[in-house]
């Protein structure tokens, strides 16, 4: 299993893995600190791999050490945070 390095673009709002000439990310909105996710976009040709997950928990990561919050607002990010009660904290 390939390590991804997340990248911040912060000038389109988004936060982003590129693997083999294609680029999966999360864009946001950030409102006061609180970031509010608005779609997680993985291409056709790396979907399968668990890609969305990865990214959302490297995300999740990042907002943590940056100490700022979250707000889901796209499905599967809203999903993530169900499955996953251990980021449920850094909901703002």
């Amino acid at each position: 299993m390939s390590e991804h390095v997340l990248k911040h673009n912060q000038k389109e709002n988004k936060y982003e893995f590129h693997i083999d000439g294609h680029i999966a990310y999360i864009t946001y909105d950030n409102q006061d600190g609180v970031l509010h996710l608005t779609h997680t976009i993985v291409p056709d040709a790396l979907a399968g791999k668990g890609l969305a997950k990865k990214l959302t928990i490297a995300v999740m990561n990042e907002i943590e050490l940056q100490g700022l919050k979250v707000q889901p607002q796209c499905s599967y990010i809203v999903a993530f945070m169900e499955k996953n009660p251990e980021y449920q904290h850094l909901q703002g």
